[in-house]
């Protein structure tokens, strides 16, 4: 066994199998909730991006204790075309 799969091999009574459907279900059901209202968010996320991107390139940011490190414009980093901001969800354990 290793830490990466930690799958047991066992057997699930109908009870639990049932109760394991309703919370994957509830939780699918959270999760597209969260992601539309993500999604909603899209327009405050960017200049939440470019206020945070000026207050670095003008102040800085704190890199040890009291010492402020300066960014220079052309190392900001650049949203790739065509990659959206996603939310990253998974469940269960490889080989489950």
């Amino acid at each position: 066994m290793t830490f990466k799969n930690l799958f047991i091999e066992h057997e699930r009574r109908a009870e639990e199998e049932k109760w394991l459907k309703e919370e994957i279900e509830e939780q699918e059901r959270r999760y597209q909730k969260i992601a539309r209202q993500m999604d909603e968010l899209g327009p405050q996320r960017k200049k939440w991006y470019a206020d945070f991107f000026k207050r670095i390139t003008t102040r800085g940011f704190n890199m040890d204790g009291d010492q402020k490190i300066v960014i220079k414009p052309e190392n900001l980093p650049v949203q790739p075309d065509g990659r959206e901001d996603k939310i990253l969800w998974k469940y269960g354990v490889d080989g489950e």
